[in-house]
């Protein structure tokens, strides 16, 4: 099979296609033709190994998964004698362990893993898009967001994978929403239904408001969707009960989150680490982000799908350009 690999830390051209053996399928596992994944920021800091901490979970001197990716998409072509359940031909979506090994035409994943059918009508491109920045959003927003009706969302990084999923769930919930782009994702974050739509490159919504241009507005939830700023920055922007939301961990806000956890009341900062959750809350997360994406209430926003030969400029433009949706990789 082919595969996207990287044996070293470094700049995107350290990752190239190879031929691999074929992987074999163990008892309770299935063998699933790829078709499509996805790369995102994360993937980028699996490659480099920045910031620090991405080191702790990819390898602290060298890469210690050499094929990345974490969505796969695809049909099942062989499955483990004590599987049930699933079947050759079946189309599958799956999450894959520490988001790597998908970008390769072949992956095995357990039957008792974050699988499962891939609802028909709906593509394999759009099943790995729903099953990347939704994947976050979702835990983020219904664990800790307590959104409601009405409630003031400010979202910092709105556009890219996560942010434009976070975006159409908090306005699906009934808030008000304030998206914070760059230039290029501001039509597209105001297609999705934002209320308010900022251009970050004109305008720093965390300024305190004293300074020129704001206009002291607060809100129930600050999502720092892209790890932008800092839960001191914005604390001036939130309501007495807000909170403030972050996918990129600090040793200020892993402290901020504990102590948050002790408090039902007041400012609180919350950073989560959603790779990590259990097996059954991931499958059921995808299984609902799929329904979701099936019945359009969440759409699949690609920016730009590349075949995996292209993996390097693919890293290039995660790295160096800010999408508007989610990266693809065509694998079909």
């Amino acid at each position: 099979m082919r595969a996207a690999v990287l044996t070293t830390y470094g700049p995107p051209d350290v990752v190239h296609v190879t031929t691999l053996p074929d992987p074999v399928p163990g008892p309770r596992d299935l063998l699933v033709r790829n078709r499509a994944s996805t790369l995102a920021a994360a993937g980028v800091a699996a490659r480099t190994g920045r910031p620090w901490f991405a080191r702790l979970a990819f390898g602290l001197r060298r890469p210690r998964y050499p094929v990345l990716g974490g969505e796969v998409a695809g049909e099942v072509v062989a499955v483990g004698a004590d599987v049930t359940g699933f079947a050759v031909g079946d189309r599958v979506t799956a999450l894959t362990h520490m988001g790597a090994g998908a970008h390769a035409e072949l992956v095995v994943v357990p039957a008792g893993g974050a699988v499962v059918a891939t609802p028909e009508g709906l593509s394999d491109i759009d099943a790995a898009v729903l099953a990347a920045g939704p994947l976050t959003a979702l835990p983020f927003l219904t664990d800790h967001a307590r959104l409601r009706p009405g409630a003031r969302v400010l979202e910092l990084g709105a556009s890219g994978s996560v942010g434009t999923a976070a975006l159409q769930l908090a306005v699906a919930a009934g808030a008000h929403v304030t998206a914070v782009s760059g230039p290029r994702g501001l039509d597209l974050v105001r297609a999705l239904g934002a209320a308010e739509v900022v251009d970050r490159t004109r305008r720093d919504v965390t300024a305190q408001p004293s300074a020129a241009g704001t206009d002291g507005a607060r809100y129930d939830v600050v999502f720092d969707v892209a790890g932008a700023s800092t839960y001191r920055r914005c604390r001036h922007l939130l309501t007495d009960d807000g909170v403030y939301l972050t996918t990129v961990p600090s040793v200020t806000i892993l402290a901020r989150t504990l102590w948050s956890a002790r408090r039902t009341h007041g400012r609180r900062g919350v950073v989560a680490f959603t790779g990590l959750r259990s097996t059954e809350l991931q499958r059921a997360t995808l299984q609902e982000a799929l329904a979701l994406g099936s019945s359009g209430a969440l759409r699949a926003v690609v920016d730009h799908a590349y075949p995996l030969d292209r993996i390097a400029d693919a890293h290039r433009h995660v790295e160096h350009e800010h999408k508007a949706g989610t990266v693809v990789f065509s694998l079909a």
